[in-house]
């Protein structure tokens, strides 16, 4: 007589949402940001908003993030600011996430500066923020970067380190062993846990 075990396939992550901020700077990473917001698109029913600097926006045309965000702030025309503002921004927004954080925007929040309108809104968020960097393995090595780090964290942030792998290198154009940013479904789960504890923060407030 033969048996049949029956397997039982993994859960499916549930769905959620939330009202979600990603900042986007100018690294070359920031072209796989696509990849980042498909796969956030398969869970997350919330809004989604991408602000992209100046220099984010020479790496990847808005048009083309603007086909999986709800939508894409860049912050250079001075027609959009009644809306697209810092304190709009910032008080819109459930959770921020830097992604891909460089050293550059680490160091202006760190600071206090706010060089351009992605770090005034940082310095503005009584939300979280979640920082994922990317840069060189020797520059995040450094000394400079290491303080950077810290400070942003003991100031209440988040910093997600990023993972060692192999890379294409844009400025050297080779692969190279270093710093990467999360793949898009630990980026995802990152994205899920604050978001839900902060929903179970807001409805214990209201309770």
């Amino acid at each position: 007589m033969s048996t049949t075990t029956e397997t039982t396939a993994p859960a499916e992550p549930t769905a959620f949402g939330g009202r979600l901020l990603i900042g986007a700077t100018g690294a070359g990473a920031v072209a796989l940001l696509p990849a980042y917001l498909s796969a956030l698109r398969a869970h997350f029913t919330g809004t989604v908003t991408v602000f992209m600097t100046h220099t984010a926006t020479r790496f990847l045309p808005p048009h083309t993030v603007a086909l999986f965000a709800d939508r894409v702030v860049t912050g250079e025309s001075a027609d959009t600011w009644p809306r697209d503002n810092h304190v709009s921004l910032a008080a819109e927004h459930d959770l921020v996430t830097v992604l891909p954080a460089t050293a550059h925007t680490l160091s202006a929040v760190a600071t206090g500066a706010a060089p351009h309108l992605l770090a005034a809104t940082v310095l503005q968020a009584t939300a979280p923020v979640v920082f994922f960097p990317v840069m060189s393995a020797e520059m995040w090595d450094t000394a400079a970067v290491r303080r950077t780090i810290a400070q942003i964290r003991a100031d209440g942030h988040e910093i997600v380190d990023p993972v060692r792998g192999s890379r294409y290198d844009v400025g050297l154009g080779t692969f190279v062993e270093g710093p990467m940013p999360v793949p898009p479904p630990r980026f995802v789960e990152e994205v899920r846990t604050r978001m839900q504890a902060r929903a179970r923060q807001a409805a214990a407030a209201a309770a």
